[in-house]
């Protein structure tokens, strides 16, 4: 019977201690994360295609939905095999968290919050277990379990070099991890590392073919004969094999053969869908946006600083809404000045895609002057 390395005593550590109830501990995880603000934002923040005016377009929160219900699938698939024995609800507390940090405007968001703070970096894996552990309920945190922390700071889904997961040989210190390429505690953050690369491709294609981007023509024969035509199909091939090909081994793999399909899948999109000639264009755009607003409320900080209630000098519901967050993170940032780069990184990665218009329209357009009558 193939399970985690590591003992529950590790797994179910909270950073601060709770008495169990009838839940038990990781659907219980799951429910903190269902209820807090960050996850609620991700039904405004969309996957690829920003601000779309279509409401078909897949939603960040759709997506850690698509991720969460595949990464228990495969679980129950392989616990049904008699060789492995994982947790569902702790796979799917992780897919439904492992992107809750993420910036506005996907990944174009994401690179431009990292250019603006140089040389430290902004990855979203890092900055969703920084929302869960330090930034939700005003600094708080969410209080939940190691492994679903782990898994979801260790999730990334850009990973094609490896296809044999297993769990780090030592418990992760989450509070070090600087980098997407440690690989999680458990098998269940192993399994939702995958499980996100089986959740976009074929999603993203059925977006990008509702916004003319490509045809269904478009997509190689081998990878639409053997995967799939559509996003549903392509989630049923590859939990399947993934289940298949695992359920007799020590790691978490796709077939040689499926792996390579999926792989060559992701080239196509990269070539075909990220680097399409309007996606480059949105993306300059995005990333002039994103700089705008940090030079924005630098200059404001320069002005004001954790003088919160100066900021209604402004006239600009911005300004307010910024010395309202700083006041009412304080536990977080304290009043040094030195924090100034994560105070806005954290704002303005906080933002819905809807939001973060609003903000730049305020920002840059010039206020109405209020006449007696």
């Amino acid at each position: 019977m193939i399970k985690n390395p590591f003992s529950d005593e590790i797994y179910l550590r909270r950073t601060h201690p709770l008495t169990s109830d009838l839940r038990g501990e990781y659907f219980r995880d799951q429910t903190k994360i269902i209820h807090s603000l960050p996850f609620r934002r991700l039904k405004h923040k969309t996957q690829v295609f920003f601000a779309p005016d279509n409401d078909h377009i897949c939603t960040r929160i759709e997506h850690v939905l698509h991720v969460a219900t595949i990464a228990a699938t495969i679980c129950r698939g392989l616990n049904k095999s008699g060789n492995w024995d994982l947790s569902e609800d702790m796979a799917y507390a992780i897919g439904l968290g492992h992107d809750i940090g993420h910036a506005p405007f996907g990944h174009e968001g994401e690179r431009a919050i990292n250019a603006c703070i140089a040389p430290k970096h902004f990855f979203h894996e890092i900055n969703s277990y920084r929302v869960v552990e330090h930034l939700a309920n005003y600094g708080e945190g969410l209080n939940l379990t190691f492994a679903v922390k782990d898994g979801i700071i260790c999730h990334c889904g850009e990973d094609y070099a490896n296809n044999r997961l297993r769990p780090a040989q030592t418990p992760n210190d989450l509070e070090k991890i600087t980098a997407r390429t440690q690989m999680p505690s458990t098998y269940e953050g192993c399994i939702v590392r995958l499980s996100d690369k089986i959740a976009y491709l074929g999603r993203d294609i059925e977006d990008a073919i509702k916004a003319d981007l490509i045809t269904l023509d478009d997509i190689p024969q081998e990878v639409r004969y053997e995967l799939g035509e559509k996003n549903g199909e392509i989630i049923n091939t590859l939990t399947l094999d993934l289940i298949n090909n695992s359920k007799d081994k020590d790691f978490i793999g796709f077939s040689a053969e499926k792996f390579e399909l999926l792989s060559q899948l992701r080239r196509f999109n990269y070539e075909r869908i990220y680097g399409n000639e309007q996606m480059l264009q949105r993306k300059e755009t995005i990333g002039r946006c994103i700089a705008n607003l940090f030079d924005y409320f630098r200059d404001l900080f320069k002005r004001y600083g954790f003088d919160y209630a100066a900021y209604e000098k402004e006239g600009k519901q911005t300004a307010h809404n910024f010395a309202n967050y700083m006041k009412s993170m304080k536990k977080v940032y304290g009043t040094d000045p030195a924090n100034l780069n994560d105070i806005i990184a954290d704002f303005v990665a906080g933002m819905t895609d809807s939001y973060a218009l609003d903000v730049m329209e305020d920002v840059i357009l010039p206020s109405s002057i209020k006449f007696l009558r």
